[in-house]
């Protein structure tokens, strides 16, 4: 794959605000660091973005979560590695991804408002509005993840 153009070079002011914005977010978010970074990857893994799964599973291993949880989130619907809250939040987020595909479903949703406070529903959406932005930024710009082996 052949990088595009690096959008921090082209564009800085604009990118700066973008990456103040997510920063604020997670450091506001009040949400699990580790349900965060399973939002992210899962999200990343729906839009094809290999620098941003990249980035975050090893900012997820870094937290302490475990290798089997990452390599199974893929498949968490099949797989008892994940609580009810998780399985909310990312039924949540597959469903704000491919919005064109799913319109998100009342059912989504209300397994959505079950687990999270309506603060933390906000928080959430926003989490996956931010990530989805990201991943189009990077798969858009061909944004090249850093080469190096599994403990990269």
């Amino acid at each position: 794959m052949k990088p595009r153009l690096n959008p921090f070079a082209a564009a800085p002011e604009p990118m700066k605000k973008w990456l103040d914005f997510g920063t604020a977010l997670a450091a506001e978010h009040g949400l699990e660091p580790s349900l965060m970074e399973l939002v992210k990857i899962r999200a990343s893994q729906i839009n094809g973005c290999a620098n941003c799964i990249h980035m975050h599973t090893r900012e997820a291993r870094a937290m302490g979560e475990s290798e089997e949880r990452i390599y199974l989130l893929d498949a968490w619907r099949e797989s008892p590695l994940y609580s009810d809250r998780e399985r909310a939040a990312l039924d949540w987020t597959e469903a704000l991804t491919r919005l064109a595909e799913t319109q998100a479903p009342d059912a989504v949703y209300e397994r959505l408002q079950f687990h999270f406070t309506q603060e933390e529903q906000v928080k959430l959406t926003l989490l996956i509005v931010a990530i989805n932005g990201w991943n189009r930024v990077s798969v858009g710009f061909r944004t090249v993840h850093p080469a190096g082996g599994a403990g990269s």
